[in-house]
């Protein structure tokens, strides 16, 4: 998988494309192709070939998921793959663009929302977006992208525990594995625990990435 210490050099080794429509996921594919061109793509048509290719390929950077094929309603994709994989980015594709399919998806776990309208460069920006740990949200016509973001960065810190909000109260005020330990008087293995679940919920892949996303909702932890 790619380095994720820095949002900036994040690079996409393999991406699972879910599409039951052949010609989309040759123009996703293409895209792919040209920008990355050292990317492994991986396809399915279904949720099913999906979640048996998560299970089998092991470590995925990016999942691109049709909002409509054949086993899904609604948003039971997402939601099955963010339940079986959370620490796998989800990005919904859609022709769709509803404001409250999109906020749905956001306020349930997906990393952003592309639509299929969108031009091909629009499209690599999006993804380049959510490789680097942010949220992408298309702008919708009436709608306040930047809200609609907050409420999904405060959905998925909605989702932890208490103690990991502490937690995460802990490194957004800049302290070390070792400081939280000390702090909340638990072990490092504990500490380190509660950051991963941290950041399989928030679905990031660093630290620097949570604070950053907590930061934009103004968390300061309990």
């Amino acid at each position: 998988m790619a380095e994720h210490g820095s949002p900036a050099s994040m690079y996409p080794e393999r991406v699972l494309i879910v599409d039951d429509h052949s010609l989309v996921r040759d123009g996703l594919r293409s895209i792919f192709d040209d920008a990355f061109p050292d990317c492994t793509i991986l396809e399915a048509d279904s949720l099913e070939a999906a979640l048996n290719a998560l299970a089998l390929e092991g470590d995925i950077d990016l999942v691109l998921l049709d909002l409509n094929i054949p086993d899904v309603s609604h948003l039971s994709g997402l939601e099955a793959l963010r339940d079986r994989f959370p620490a796998t980015p989800v990005v919904m594709v859609s022709g769709v663009t509803d404001r409250k399919v999109v906020r749905d998806a956001l306020a349930a776990g997906a990393a952003g929302f592309v639509p299929k309208s969108l031009k091909r460069s629009a499209i690599l920006d999006a993804l380049n977006q959510v490789l680097s740990g942010e949220i992408f949200m298309p702008e919708l016509e009436g709608d306040d992208s930047a809200a609609a973001e907050e409420d999904a960065i405060r959905s998925r810190i909605d989702s932890l525990t208490p103690q990991q909000r502490v937690v995460l109260g802990h490194l957004v005020a800049g302290r070390l594995n070792k400081q939280i330990a000390y702090e909340l008087d638990v072990s490092m293995t504990t500490v380190k625990a509660h950051v991963s679940a941290i950041l399989q919920k928030m679905n990031v892949f660093s630290r620097t990435q949570a604070v950053i996303m907590a930061g934009k909702v103004g968390f300061k932890g309990c």
